[in-house]
């Protein structure tokens, strides 16, 4: 006698590079945090939720995809992963695309940052992406906010306990 099983993707137990991020204990609303799993149950990127508007959506997301993730592979024209997350979860069914790229040299202490600024159909979504020294891309896309060179300070890695499934 034979059985079905389900075949599910595991759900890695948490990323296996650091997540830069801002700590939650520095933002006043809520934060949320998914792990994007591949079928063999590694992490292939992390993003972050930080809400401001009271559960109203969000104001910020933060992604972290390490190379070879499926989510940076992306078409001329097609928007990061992150603005989609950020439309998705404002309900926003706007068809939105990107409309140019900008590379911005910005001074991060002694280091210089080549900081990609995405414009984009939709004026009240800001979002840009860097590359860090890990190959680890980092994408911020914020609703109706600038994102200014301010915030790349606050930006640090967050433990790894902080993404673990119980």
């Amino acid at each position: 006698m034979s059985f079905l099983r389900r075949n599910r993707a595991a759900t890695p137990a948490g990323p296996d590079f650091d997540v830069l991020a801002m700590d939650p204990g520095d933002w006043p609303g809520n934060l949320g945090a998914g792990l994007l799993p591949a079928p063999d149950g590694s992490c292939q990127g992390v993003f972050l939720r930080y809400d401001l508007f009271g559960g109203r959506g969000p104001a910020m997301i933060i992604g972290n995809l390490p190379e070879g993730s499926p989510a940076r592979d992306l078409a001329d024209g097609q928007i990061p992963f992150e603005v989609a997350q950020l439309l998705d979860a404002l309900e926003n069914d706007e068809e939105v695309e990107v409309t140019g790229i900008e590379d911005c040299p910005v001074m991060q202490g002694d280091n210089l940052l080549i900081v990609r600024k995405i414009k984009l159909s939709e004026s009240r979504i800001s979002c840009v992406q860097f590359d860090r020294s890990d190959n680890v891309l980092v994408t911020i896309a914020s609703w109706d906010r600038p994102i200014s060179d301010d915030l790349y300070t606050l930006l640090k890695p967050l433990p790894a306990e902080l993404f673990q499934q119980g």
